[in-house]
């Protein structure tokens, strides 16, 4: 389960409305190749899922992983900070044994 932060949910719902997006349309997080530490995430909306995705609510968002990125997200907490120190959605993930500086890439 990936659990969503009171400002991730205010900044997803904003973002949701700015952007017109539908109401099937959730968020959908995986992680890829790359980054300086290895892996990276990723964070959109998606109104599409497959059988083999696996989707959360929580806090009344829905989130949708596929099964592969489960494996290094469970667990993880989606934050939202818009203070002196960055900008952005940031991932607080209890299996990254490494992360970068910036927050956006990591090793387990």
């Amino acid at each position: 389960m990936i659990i969503v932060s009171d400002k991730a949910k205010e900044r997803i719902l904003e973002l949701k409305k700015e952007e017109g997006r539908a109401e099937h349309e959730n968020i959908r997080v995986s992680v890829k190749g790359g980054g300086c530490s290895g892996l990276m995430y990723d964070l959109g909306f998606d109104g599409n899922t497959v059988e083999s995705d696996h989707v959360f609510e929580d806090k009344g968002v829905k989130i949708i992983v596929d099964r592969k990125s489960l494996l290094y997200l469970a667990g993880t907490t989606l934050e939202f900070s818009d203070g002196l120190n960055g900008k952005g959605f940031q991932f607080v993930n209890p299996n990254a044994s490494r992360t970068c500086g910036c927050g956006e890439s990591f090793s387990i």
